[in-house]
């Protein structure tokens, strides 16, 4: 149990470092394709090895399952990866997390959507405070850096939508595949997408003239920020479970704000405390709304239900 419960608290640190990194890469004059083309192909080489290993004496891919495959590689982790690093152009790394942690509402949206799943009095109000403590902090920063606030944090709501669309309609695939492997295969696809971006606009050549760090700090977003959470998750979720482990992630905001103040010099103020504890309680009311229904547990799940364990490594 005390394990599951450090390998829930590393994978939250290593998702919250992510922005942290980013905004560094940033700060040395390279452009967010770059940025994300750099993490991709430090990534790549990981993900082929998890799909290989969590694939092994599994039947191969069929044409559909390719096809879903790279629809979830699209939408789960091309567009929401790039949506977000384009974001963190504008925004503070604490305000893209809490963008971020509203994913959990925009899931339950798009099931009451698509699949007729009746949204509770408490995650109804849960989206309320979530929401809320968002609007707070927008709002705030607004006041203070001007409108680019407003597109920096609608780039990342477009990602929080797009990994959302990747989510519900992971449900239906995901126990076919299993979590690891379809991360595998679907983070893979991903990585080609975003190098087949960069090689559409610049030589991919270009990616070996980046300034030196640059090459360091991408190394670690692939391997500190990406693998190794979502290696710390999958393994969580099976010694602690899924409702658990979602719990200990909702530390997320709170480490990256106290490593935005430490490493990047953000400011910490009410504004941003009031609406990072708004953000956290609404986020804990959904999950025990959610875990109350059976909507995350570890059994079966029915036509529609998002996996709510499936780790998110943007």
């Amino acid at each position: 149990f005390a394990s599951g419960l450090v390998l829930a608290g590393v994978g939250a640190l290593g998702f919250s470092g992510k922005a942290i990194l980013v905004n560094l890469v940033y700060g040395h004059g390279v452009d967010a394709l770059t940025a994300i083309a750099l993490r991709m192909a430090f990534s790549l080489p990981i993900f082929l090895v998890l799909a290989w290993w969590a694939g092994r004496g599994r039947p191969g891919l069929s044409r559909r399952d390719a096809l879903e495959v790279f629809l979830l590689g699209f939408t789960g982790y091309y567009l929401a990866s790039y949506l977000d690093f384009e974001g963190l152009r504008y925004i503070s790394a604490s305000l893209e997390r809490l963008i971020i942690y509203l994913n959990p509402s925009l899931v339950a949206l798009m099931t009451w959507l698509v699949f007729g799943r009746r949204l509770t009095r408490a995650q109804m109000m849960g989206m309320g405070l979530a929401y809320g403590g968002v609007f707070l902090v927008v709002g705030h920063e607004l006041s203070l850096e001007g409108r680019d606030v407003l597109l920096g944090s609608a780039l990342v709501l477009g990602s929080v939508v797009s990994y959302a669309v990747y989510l519900v309609h992971s449900g239906q695939v995901v126990a076919r595949f299993g979590a690891a492997r379809l991360v595998g295969w679907a983070t893979s696809v991903a990585c080609l997408l975003c190098l087949g971006h960069y090689a559409l606009l610049h030589p991919l050549a270009q990616l070996t003239h980046a300034p030196a760090p640059v090459y360091a700090l991408s190394a670690l977003n692939a391997t500190l920020t990406t693998a190794l959470p979502v290696l710390c998750v999958m393994l969580a979720i099976e010694r602690i479970g899924p409702n658990l482990t979602t719990q200990v992630g909702m530390l997320g905001p709170v480490m990256t704000i106290g490593m935005g103040v430490v490493i990047l010099g953000e400011s910490l103020n009410a504004w941003i405390v009031v609406g990072t504890v708004l953000v956290l309680a609404g986020v804990y009311v959904m999950a025990v709304s959610g875990r109350t229904k059976g909507a995350s547990g570890p059994g079966p799940l029915t036509p529609g239900q998002p996996r709510a364990n499936t780790p998110d490594p943007r």
